[in-house]
């Protein structure tokens, strides 16, 4: 055999007999399919958290619910797919859906997350059978609860919004103008908005299904299954590989939530991964139990954020995230803790913790590999919420708020983006001035001096500044890293504390980091995100980098570097 041929045949052994050439092609049709349901989701949506945030995802799965393509969005929306489809089959098998039904799905102790993302699944049909499923999630607006937008004083999961428990419907007969969406509009507070993102799933999941049809009519069903199945496979292989050159052992790492909402006491994440030879185990005992404000975290989001973390960290970026990369992995996480909460915890802020999931792990992999690790960031989800009731009705607006990144060995921190498992964009002033008549943005920037100093710096944070136009206005916020800053690695220092002040009368009230207040006419709400932690010791950093940050204004204190050992600066 020549050198070509050799090389072809063992392609042809890694994808199950297929030709290669024919595994490559369907295999990223699938993604790019996967890609477009992106983009037709953010592109349809109504909302400004999903049209401008992109506060959704995409996926395509195999008829058993195993993740095979997604769109790079949000990867902790993305991780806990195939428990929320599972769920679902569960209810009703695959085999008894019927053309033009759907799996919906949002509930926290089935599979889901936070009430507000939706999950739902369309199957796609190939001559009166099922052979795949489109999935979306989106991050609805307003889903009903006790408060519009958020609500920070949820006393349990009934009190933040509808819950959709697995279940099937069909979308002609239930939703285009059927019952349930007629039920859900009748719930919730602003529904041309809500139904509309609703809207935009069921378009991407058609484009999706649609992809897929055709290239099973083009290359058959049959290889465009097994291709689907050499691709889950390709992912494990790779990873296993990448296991295998991490040193065998057993490491620890520990993280905080800053407070519960309720008393100062920090809620301590613990984590350890073992490693052995191809696989990987991470358990989360001694972590603090459940609480009873909604920091908790459901167990689907616990290990998304534990797999984005391992992912991140011990994988190289062209290898796809599909159901191939969790097969080395296992993950415990002890029953009733905030990690994993029993029914009927409030969930809406589960994010918080998450992130200390994912710094955890982070932690424990920096003493494996110290050159693949990024330290500690903004590492948290910020939402606030500012809303008014009128004669016309409801107007909420809803934004997810990124701050500092941690710096790596290598780069800087990046600045002002949203943290590793949320990956939203910001909203633009221009969005929110045409969308509300109740506020208006009257300061946006980065913070200088914010981010860590070290070897590398930690990236900036920035601030947002609102003008309160109108009184009885409504404003909810839930944050963390208010108190415990973003941690530096390898000698690198801390990155800076968020906070959320309202001038009022001359006066600065200051906001806890998760809080419910009226708000007036006149009011100025600032939001100060946290900065990204340094990398290294900040005496190693290079002279030219220095003079680069006190031209550009990132750093304003030169003898803060001085008195670092930063004698280059000089």
């Amino acid at each position: 055999m020549t050198k070509s041929e050799t090389m072809a045949a063992g392609t042809r052994d890694m994808t199950g007999g297929l030709d290669p050439v024919d595994y490559a092609v369907i295999t990223q049709g699938l993604i790019a399919a996967a890609r477009e349901m992106g983009a037709k989701l953010i592109r349809s949506a109504y909302s400004t958290i999903v049209r401008e945030a992109s506060d959704a995802s995409a996926a395509l799965l195999d008829r058993n619910g195993n993740v095979i393509a997604q769109a790079e969005l949000i990867p902790m929306q993305l991780g806990p797919m195939r428990a929320t489809f599972q769920a679902c089959a569960d209810v009703v098998p695959v085999d008894d859906l019927q053309p033009g039904d759907f799996y919906i799905n949002n509930d926290p102790f089935a599979g889901g997350q936070h009430l507000q993302d939706v999950f739902i699944y369309t199957p796609v049909f190939v001559d009166g059978h099922v052979v795949a499923f489109a999935g979306t999630v989106a991050h609805h607006l307003d889903l009903g609860g006790g408060n519009p937008g958020l609500n920070p004083d949820a006393a349990d999961v009934h009190a933040e919004g509808l819950l959709f428990p697995p279940s099937r419907y069909n979308f002609e007969r239930d939703w285009d103008g059927g019952p349930l969406e007629r039920f859900v509009a009748r719930n919730i507070r602003v529904p041309e908005q809500t139904i509309g993102d609703f809207n935009a799933q069921f378009a991407a999941n058609a484009i999706g299904a649609h992809r897929v049809g055709e290239m099973c009519r083009k290359y058959g069903t049959d290889k465009v299954l097994a291709s689907m199945d050499a691709l889950m496979d390709y992912t494990e292989r790779r990873f296993r590989a990448a296991l295998r050159d991490v040193p065998d052992g057993v490491y620890y790492g520990e993280d905080a939530v800053d407070d519960d909402g309720l008393t100062d006491d920090h809620l301590v994440v613990k984590a350890s991964v073992e490693v052995r030879g191809d696989t990987i185990a991470i358990d989360f005992e001694g972590t603090c139990e459940q609480v009873r404000r909604n920091l908790n975290c459901p167990l689907s989001s616990t290990i998304s954020a534990a797999l984005s973390a391992v992912k991140a960290v011990l994988t190289s970026a062209d290898i796809p995230f599909n159901e191939g990369l969790k097969r080395p992995v296992t993950i415990k996480v002890p029953e009733g803790s905030i990690l994993n909460p029993t029914y009927p915890a409030p969930v809406r802020a589960r994010m918080e913790a998450a992130y200390r999931a994912f710094n955890a792990v982070m932690k424990a992999l920096a003493q494996i590999v110290p050159d693949r690790v990024i330290a500690g960031g903004h590492d948290t989800t910020t939402v606030l919420a500012i809303s008014h009731l009128s004669t016309a009705g409801y107007r909420v607006y809803l934004e997810v708020f990124g701050g500092g990144y941690g710096a790596s060995p290598r780069t800087d921190g990046c600045d002002a983006v949203d943290s590793p498992l949320s990956n939203c964009s910001n909203t633009p002033v221009e969005a929110t001035d045409m969308e509300f008549d109740h506020f208006r943005i009257v300061g946006y920037g980065l913070v200088p001096d914010s981010g860590g100093p070290g070897r590398r710096r930690g990236g900036l944070s920035f601030f947002r500044s609102y003008e309160i136009l109108k009184d009885n206005v409504n404003f909810a916020i839930y944050a963390d890293r208010f108190r415990i800053a973003p941690y530096g690695l390898e000698g690198g220092q801390e990155g800076t504390c968020g906070r959320c002040e309202i001038l009022r009368d001359g006066k600065v009230l200051q906001v806890r980091s998760k809080d419910n207040v009226d708000l007036r006419r006149g009011d100025v709400v600032t939001l100060i995100t946290s900065g990204g932690a340094g990398y290294g010791d900040p005496a190693e950093r290079e002279a030219e980098l220095i003079e680069r940050d006190l031209r550009e204004g990132y750093v304003t204190d030169l003898k803060q570097w001085q008195a670092l050992g930063a004698q280059a600066a000089e």
